[in-house]
């Protein structure tokens, strides 16, 4: 299964390998290593850009009582941190590294309204630079839950990524899991928790979107 926001480049992608077979195959065939050779190097990019678009089934039964992660890929910050953009106070940061072999899918991590939702164009630094969270282009994200009060996520460009895609509507009633938006060949993803919260991840832990626990009540 894959995600509706690859379905072009998916498409462009096979065609030219379609191509540059039957091109290859036609004008390269007296040179057989060179026809294969290219041919091998074509099907790969393909099966990167297939992996890469990849939307694992993963769907839940949304739990008030606790935040899941919201993307896969390995927590890389877990600290106190001042956010200046909406709160404009100290919040708990959890930050999750996305590498490109990754699911890049965006779920929501809680169910709720969303109060806040502003896209932010801005540079493209490596996604673990410590200035990535605030110059590079990125979305900010609020949502109000029952249980945790606001919330914040920041999806985070990389230094490849070209384009973050954000499907939440200020106003917009939220389900945790639903696919909420999809980073392309990029980044991270940071959690904005109140002071305070208890997490139940660690430093470098794997996270898997829509399974692993980032804090319950």
């Amino acid at each position: 299964m894959f995600h509706k926001e690859g379905g072009k480049i998916i498409l462009i992608a096979s065609s030219l390998t379609i191509l540059i077979y039957l091109f290859s195959h036609k004008f390269l065939s007296s040179t057989m290593w060179l026809e294969k050779g290219i041919q091998i190097v074509t099907l790969v990019f393909l099966l990167l850009v297939l992996q890469f678009f990849r939307n694992p089934n993963r769907k839940i039964t949304a739990n008030l009582n606790q935040i899941i992660a919201p993307v896969d890929g390995k927590v890389v910050v877990i600290e106190e941190v001042y956010e200046d953009e909406y709160f404009k106070d100290k919040r708990l940061q959890v930050s999750i590294f996305m590498s490109p072999i990754n699911v890049h899918v965006t779920r929501y991590a809680a169910s709720g309204k969303i109060k806040y939702s502003k896209y932010h164009p801005g540079k493209y630094l490596v996604a673990w630079h410590p200035k990535a969270s605030t110059e590079n282009e990125r979305t900010t994200v609020v949502i109000e839950t029952k249980e945790f009060g606001e919330i914040l996520y920041r999806q985070i460009a990389g230094a490849v990524a070209r384009r973050i895609v954000n499907y939440a509507e200020v106003g917009q009633e939220v389900i945790q899991g639903d696919d909420a938006g999809f980073i392309k060949f990029g980044s991270r993803v940071d959690l904005f928790l109140p002071i305070g919260t208890k997490i139940d991840v660690v430093l470098q832990q794997k996270a898997i979107g829509n399974h692993t626990l980032i804090t319950h009540i």
